[in-house]
C-alpha cells in the first residue's frame, strides 16, 4: 500500500514547473479547506525565537499541519515556545538542541527555518536530502557559495522550498510589476532602493562575558569561526557581524532588491558593481557591518542604487522603498502604499494601498505547493539565492573598494581579493 508520503516522495520526478499564482492575488486572503486524516503534513521549527516562529504560526493557520518538533541552542526559547504551542495547537511539539537528530524522524515532512543566515544553507541542504520540504528565511544564505548550494541540493533531492520574501505573495507589487510593465512611466533611468534603520547602530555593546545558562553557544557558532560569547553579537544583533549576517543589505535589501530585479525584469548579473561604505553615522558603532552604505549596481541602460544609513528618515518621508524613475514619471513604494508622481501632464496620479496578508498568503502558496508537489513556489530558492547574492556581492564591493565583475558561470569576480569572500570557511567538524 502507498502511504502519503510514499506518494510525494515518488511523484517529486514527475513534477511540472507550472505557476501557482497565490490565491491572495485573486482578490482575496485564502485558507486551505479541511483535509483528511491521511493529508496531514507535519512541520518542525529550526530557530524558535524570531521571524522562525511567525513563519510557524502563519503556516499553522492551515487545517492539517501539526506542529511535532522544536529546535533551538536556548533552553529558555525552547521550553517557552513548547508551552506556546501547546496552548495555541493542542499538542507539546519533541524538543531539540540539534537539527540532525530531528531530521532523523521519518514523520517530519516540513522543515521551517528561521537561524541566524550562517545557519541557512547547511541545514536547508540537511533537510532536502533528508527528504524534507522546506520554508527558510530570507536572506537564503550567508554567502554565494552556499546559494549556489542550495539551488543544487533542491534540484538533486525534488524538494518543494519557499523563501521568506513575502511581498512575491503580495498583490500590491504584483500590481507594481503590472504598471512597470505597461511602460506607462516612459524610459526608467534609474531605481533607487533604501532602506533606513536604526538597529543596525549597535552603540551600548556588552562585554564579553560566560555563556548564559541552557545556551549552546558552540552548537550557534555552527561553522562560523570559534568566537567569545558576547550578548551584543547574540539573539537579533547577530546580523551586524560578517560572520553570521551582512547588515541592512541582505536583511533589509533582499525584500526590496528583489523587487527592484523584478520590477525591470533582470535574469542575470550585472556589468559591474561599485560601492562605499563604512561606519559613518555612528564611528563608536560596535557592528562590524556598515550604518553607512552605497551600492550602485551598473546595467547597459539604466541604474539600481542601494543605500542604507542607520538614521530614520528617507526620500519622499519613508525611510524605506523604492523609487523607480521613468522619463513620464515617477513610481514610489513600500510596504505600506505605492504612488505614481506624474512628470507634468505625462500620467495621471495614482495611489494603491495593500489589500491581502501577504505573509499569511506567501504560507498558503507554500502549503499549497507541498500538496501539489509543484517546485514553483512564489519564491523558489533559485530567486531567493539570486537577491541574495546581489547583496553579497554589494558587501562584497564595499569590504574590498574594488569595482565587480561578478562571473556566475565560472562562479569567480577574477579576483583574489573578492573571490576569497565567495565561499565562506567552515569551522570543522562542519562542512559546506
Amino acid at each position: 500500500m502507498t502511504t502519503r508520503r510514499d506518494f510525494l516522495r515518488q511523484s517529486a520526478s514527475a513534477l511540472t514547473a507550472s505557476i501557482i499564482i497565490p490565491q491572495a492575488l485573486r482578490g482575496k486572503t485564502f485558507i486551505a479547506p479541511a483535509v483528511s486524516a491521511s493529508d496531514q503534513l507535519n512541520v518542525a521549527l529550526v530557530g524558535c525565537k524570531s521571524m522562525g516562529w511567525y513563519d510557524l504560526e502563519d503556516i499553522m493557520h492551515h487545517p492539517g499541519v501539526n506542529c511535532v518538533a522544536l529546535c533551538d541552542i536556548d533552553r529558555g526559547i525552547l521550553e517557552n515556545r513548547a508551552a506556546e504551542a501547546e496552548k495555541k495547537w493542542g499538542r507539546r511539539p519533541d524538543l531539540y538542541g540539534d537539527y540532525r537528530q530531528m531530521l532523523e524522524r521519518q514523520d517530519v515532512d516540513i522543515v521551517v527555518i528561521g537561524t541566524p543566515d550562517h545557519w541557512h544553507c547547511k541545514i536547508m541542504t540537511d533537510a532536502c536530502s533528508a527528504g524534507k520540504d522546506v520554508y527558510v528565511e530570507k536572506p537564503a544564505a550567508n554567502s554565494i557559495a552556499e546559494c549556489d548550494a542550495m539551488v543544487e541540493a533542491q534540484k538533486r533531492y525534488g524538494r518543494v522550498v519557499q523563501v521568506g520574501q513575502q511581498q512575491r505573495s503580495s498583490q500590491m507589487w504584483h500590481e507594481m510589476k503590472h504598471y512597470i510593465d505597461s511602460g506607462q512611466l516612459g524610459r526608467i533611468a534609474r531605481v533607487n532602493v533604501w532602506a533606513n534603520f536604526s538597529y543596525a547602530a549597535i552603540l551600548h555593546p556588552a562585554a564579553d562575558g560566560p555563556v548564559p545558562e541552557g545556551v549552546d553557544f558552540d552548537m550557534w557558532l555552527g561553522p562560523a569561526p570559534k568566537r567569545s560569547f558576547n550578548a551584543s553579537r547574540f539573539h537579533g544583533a547577530w546580523r551586524m557581524f560578517w560572520d553570521y549576517g551582512g547588515g541592512l543589505l541582505t536583511d533589509w535589501g533582499v525584500h526590496l532588491l528583489d523587487m527592484a530585479l523584478w520590477g525591470m525584469d533582470v535574469k542575470g548579473m550585472p556589468r559591474r558593481v561599485v560601492a562605499s561604505g563604512d561606519n559613518h553615522a555612528y564611528p563608536e558603532n560596535f557592528a562590524e557591518t556598515f550604518d553607512t552604505l552605497t551600492v550602485l549596481y551598473e546595467f547597459p541602460d539604466y541604474l539600481i542604487q542601494w543605500n542604507n544609513v542607520t538614521i530614520e528618515s528617507g526620500p519622499y518621508g519613508k525611510n524605506y522603498g523604492l523609487e523607480f524613475k521613468g522619463t513620464n514619471g515617477t513610481l514610489v513604494v513600500n510596504r505600506e502604499g505605492m504612488e505614481v508622481i506624474p512628470l507634468g501632464d505625462k500620467l495621471e496620479a495614482r495611489t494603491w494601498k495593500p489589500t491581502n496578508n501577504e505573509h499569511l498568503d506567501h504560507t498558503t502558496n507554500f502549503i499549497d505547493c507541498v500538496r501539489s508537489r509543484n517546485m514553483q513556489t512564489a519564491c523558489p530558492i533559485t530567486n531567493g539565492a539570486f537577491c541574495a547574492k546581489y547583496a553579497h556581492i554589494g558587501n562584497i564591493a564595499a569590504r574590498t573598494h574594488l569595482s565587480l565583475t561578478y562571473d556566475e558561470r565560472k562562479r569567480t569576480f577574477h579576483d583574489k581579493a573578492a573571490d576569497r569572500f565567495i565561499i565562506p570557511e567552515y569551522r570543522k567538524p562542519w562542512k559546506l
